[in-house]
């Protein structure tokens, strides 16, 4: 009985959320949430204290800096920020691979109409999860057989909405502190602040909320934000962004045209083909590094295109709500905050609380 109880104790937050699993596995029908919570579960049963990396003598420098920084990128969220307090990323699991899970998107071929999957708590999703690639493969089979366009990629966290503690993963120790504050602050506000139906909205805040949270992180911390490989990797990703954002627009038009589906799927990939080759001719004239030079042999689609749309804002809302509201990042999220998780019009409702309506 000692033996059960010693084990029971420390491991109680993941007995109750593997009962709270089984249940809403059981609810949503759901094989698949049961799958990937097992495994998810199995990470945070063998997740152990962050400060365990660097609490001996011997511990590699890598290791007690990636400690402290995790630390110090926890306060500022939390504190002056005004993050959620948890115990997120306090925690730490040793994998053999450089992504945590392999996500699925897809999109009608003929626009770029999303294809979504609905999960309890969250709501309708344009993405779904699973922690094995070659279930990941099987669902990107299964969608391609509907006649949809599928774009798989590798993700490096996400955020469990404040129902478990998420943790570290080895291969975080690599990232910069930038780009570490960015995915800690990220992640922490879909913990913060999460509208049940409206991934748009969710991604793109939570977007603009990490990378500029990361850049205020660096600044406050008194390291550069950015050297001059920094710097030409971040003008690379902007010149990237932009072209993408012109493809889209251009294919957007095509696909709102009243010509026949046929058409559009023939002009469409004349428009991706002369994309990819201009893109080949003009690289070197509009890139500093090499980083984008795989570009042309992608299969690239709508639901590789898509993603750009979720992720990244077109209109530059967010940023224009910054501005007018003063530039505070703080009284920003405090802002957001307030929003009721199933807000139907969360744009407008959040405008109202940063006073610009």
């Amino acid at each position: 009985m000692k033996s059960i109880l010693a084990w029971l104790c420390p491991n109680l937050p993941v007995v109750i959320a593997a009962v709270l699993l089984l249940g809403t596995s059981i609810i949503s029908s759901g094989c698949y949430t049961l799958k990937q919570g097992t495994t998810m579960l199995g990470y945070l049963g063998r997740a152990v204290p962050l400060e365990e990396l660097s609490k001996n003598d011997t511990a590699p420098e890598e290791d007690i800096i990636f400690v402290q920084k995790v630390e110090d990128i926890r306060r500022f969220a939390m504190e002056e920020l005004g993050l959620k307090e948890s115990k997120n990323y306090t925690r730490y699991v040793e994998l053999d691979r450089d992504y945590l899970a392999a996500v699925v998107s897809a999109s009608a071929k003929d626009s770029f109409t999303r294809h979504e999957w609905w999960f309890p708590v969250v709501g309708k999703v344009p993405y779904k999860g699973f922690f094995a690639v070659k279930d990941a493969r099987k669902e990107r089979a299964k969608l391609e057989k509907k006649d949809l366009d599928v774009w798989v990629r590798g993700v490096e966290a996400f955020s469990t909405l404040g129902w478990f503690r998420d943790p570290l993963y080895s291969y975080m120790k690599k990232y910069s502190g930038e780009v570490l504050a960015d995915l800690i602050i990220h992640e922490l506000f879909h913990a913060t602040v999460y509208i049940k139906n409206q991934s748009q909205f969710n991604e793109e805040l939570a977007q603009f909320v990490g990378v500029e949270g990361g850049r205020i992180y660096m600044e406050r911390s008194g390291s550069p934000v950015l050297d001059s490989d920094a710097e030409a990797l971040k003008a690379d990703r902007a010149e990237y962004y932009a072209f993408i954002r012109g493809l889209i627009t251009e294919l957007d038009d095509l696909y709102k045209s009243n010509i026949s589906r046929e058409e559009k799927l023939l002009r469409k990939e004349d428009i991706i083909k002369g994309a990819k080759a201009a893109f080949d001719q003009n690289y070197d004239a509009l890139f500093q590094t090499d980083n984008y030079r795989g570009f042309s042999e992608l299969p690239v689609n709508n639901a590789y295109l898509d993603l750009y749309r979720l992720y990244h804002e077109e209109d530059n809302y967010f940023k224009d709500l910054y501005a007018r509201s003063g530039q505070d990042l703080a009284k920003f999220i405090a802002a957001a905050k307030t929003l009721n998780p199933k807000q139907v019009n969360p744009r407008e409702t959040f405008e109202k609380a940063l006073g610009l309506k």
